[in-house]
């Protein structure tokens, strides 16, 4: 079945699982709920890609939502010791099961480009400061000062509720993600931020529908769980039902972001493994 509807789509999910690279074991962090009060919802890279206004961006029913980041145990022995963000997901309505996927395309008006896609391809967006974020795109515009202060003033200040240190703070929620009160809010409007799985790379924005067709969660993925060799231990699945990576492209150009990439591309953290 054409990604992202194939059984290797772990969000949300707690188990162990075998790809190419040998087993990883999958769990939840519980971040917090994103204010959305335009329901403008922006999925990009907040330190390299987020400017003031213009932001492209995802029209849902405004509200708060709950965020949950599903992280991956990529350790040899799964001891805890090297963890990677596999997905961050969006939670529109928990009370409904996800029963289908399709890729979301991230814009700069309320409508998509109806850009067609071929089967595996999907909108994207792209990180290169190794971090993703959910946040509102008109409280990023009315609660975020200039944005040639947002480096030394919010990024890497000196004061300890910088937005790297409250990443790298474990007593918070966990190192690698921070949910962070905007500067200037009056009304604890909010973003949320993550580290973007191995890094630096193209990442798609996927939509989990319930059997009825009602949009209940938006996901990111982040490539940590592989297509191709792919086992879940909890169900016993028979190895031999595998997915062929090399035919599933899964970038295409669009109109935010004219970037187009595939499965078929190594990725570059790939060449120094």
């Amino acid at each position: 079945m054409p990604y992202p509807n194939g059984p290797e789509w772990s969000a949300l999910q707690n188990r162990i699982i075998t790809n190419e690279d040998g087993k990883i074991e999958l769990s939840t962090v519980a971040c917090g709920k994103l204010k959305l009060p335009s329901g403008q919802l922006m999925v990009c890279d907040p330190f390299a890609a987020m400017s003031k206004s213009g932001n492209a961006f995802i029209q849902i029913k405004p509200g708060e939502y709950e965020v949950i980041v599903t992280v991956a145990d990529v350790s040899a022995d799964l001891d805890g010791s090297h963890f990677r963000e596999a997905y961050a997901s969006l939670i529109l309505d928990e009370t409904q099961a996800e029963s289908t996927r399709q890729p979301l395309e991230l814009t700069l008006t309320e409508e998509p480009s109806q850009q067609p896609l071929q089967d595996g391809e999907f909108y994207g967006y792209g990180v290169d400061a190794g971090t993703a974020c959910f946040a509102d795109a008109q409280t990023i515009k009315s609660d975020m000062p200039d944005e040639d202060t947002w480096y030394d003033d919010l990024f890497e200040s000196e004061n300890r509720d910088s937005w790297f240190d409250q990443m790298d703070d474990e007593k918070l929620i966990r190192r690698g993600i921070a949910n962070i009160r905007l500067p200037l809010t009056n009304s604890d409007n909010n973003l949320i931020l993550f580290h973007s799985g191995w890094g630096d790379g193209f990442y798609p924005v996927v939509g989990g529908y319930s059997a009825d067709g009602t949009l209940i969660a938006i996901h990111t993925d982040f490539h940590v769980v592989e297509l191709s060799e792919y086992e879940d231990e909890d169900e016993d699945e028979d190895k031999d039902e595998t997915t062929d990576s090399a035919t599933q492209p899964l970038v295409t150009e669009s109109s935010v972001n004219a970037e187009v990439m595939t499965r078929e591309t190594k990725p570059w953290w790939k060449f120094w493994s």
